[in-house]
């Protein structure tokens, strides 16, 4: 599935809606380049998933926890994870296979790891279609 997105909403919704759907013991593995919107879609994915607080990046913590509607938010930033022994180090397979949501970020760095049963969501810029302008494939 692909989905144009032409501003930061149409990505925030959409993560949303993704978010609105998403069951117990799932992982969303996101991949982008820098700078394309994998905050947005994430803080829209943590909505629909009936969380209120600011979500952010977890960059320098690895994962930040938050509670949803009866749902464990597990969102993992991997983009400075030297090798896997830290995520050995943190317990992921209790994240990753446990009662709650995974969305991780730079998922390709861990690719070694990740569970097989997965959905991967993809950011790309296409400039050609304007500066805001955002493809957003879901496999």
């Amino acid at each position: 599935m692909t989905i144009d997105s032409y501003q930061a909403e149409d990505t925030f919704q959409f993560g949303f809606t993704l978010g609105a759907k998403a069951k117990k013991g799932e992982v969303y593995c996101l991949s982008g380049d820098l700078g394309v919107g994998k905050t947005v879609f994430t803080q829209g994915f943590a909505k629909g998933l009936g969380i209120d607080e600011a979500v952010s990046s977890p960059t320098f913590t690895i994962i930040q926890q938050y509670e949803g509607n009866g749902l464990p938010f597990y969102h993992f930033d991997v983009y400075r994870i030297a090798d896997v022994e830290e995520m050995e180090e943190i317990g992921y397979e209790d994240y990753f296979y446990g009662d709650g949501v995974c969305l991780i970020e730079w998922a390709e760095l861990i690719e070694d790891i990740l569970p097989k049963s997965r959905t991967t969501v993809t950011i790309k810029k296409d400039l050609s279609k304007g500066f805001d302008y955002r493809e957003i494939i879901v496999g």
